[in-house]
């Protein structure tokens, strides 16, 4: 169940992770950058002061905040866009590889907890459509 973005814009849209506060709740749609080229998921939230909704960088396992100006939340997700795990990391730490992440979300600290993204929940990833007119998989 491979999945190939490109660099660019879209949408995330997360479902409950099953738990009774989220039962019978309306997804939550949010602003999503793509990072998907070596180059745009090293730079990520790099320099920057603030985050207007999340980043996805995939390929990825692991990620660190050298350099970062802002402390930042982080969703590891498994090949099937499903949540791992959750972590706040501060500026300048190295976070740990996760076994099973095929994909990392970034996102200003605390935000993650205001959609529901938590582990378990199930994330979907739309990607806008390429110039050329190419829908993306997603």
């Amino acid at each position: 169940m491979g999945r190939r973005w490109r660099d660019g814009q879209g949408e995330l849209v997360v479902h409950g992770a099953g738990q009774a506060d989220r039962e019978g709740a309306a997804p939550v749609v949010v602003p999503l950058e793509l990072a998907t080229s070596y180059r745009a998921r090293t730079k990520g939230l790099l320099g920057r002061d603030a985050v207007d909704g999340a980043i996805l960088l995939s390929p990825a396992g692991s990620v660190h905040t050298f350099g970062m100006r802002i402390p930042i939340d982080v969703a590891y997700l498994d090949r099937g866009l499903r949540v791992l795990t959750v972590r706040t990391m501060k500026p300048g730490r190295l976070g740990l590889p996760r076994l099973r992440s095929r994909h990392v979300l970034e996102a200003a600290a605390g935000a993650m907890a205001g959609w529901g993204l938590r582990a378990g929940a199930r994330v979907e990833v739309r990607a806008e459509p390429a110039a050329a007119g190419g829908a993306e998989a997603g």
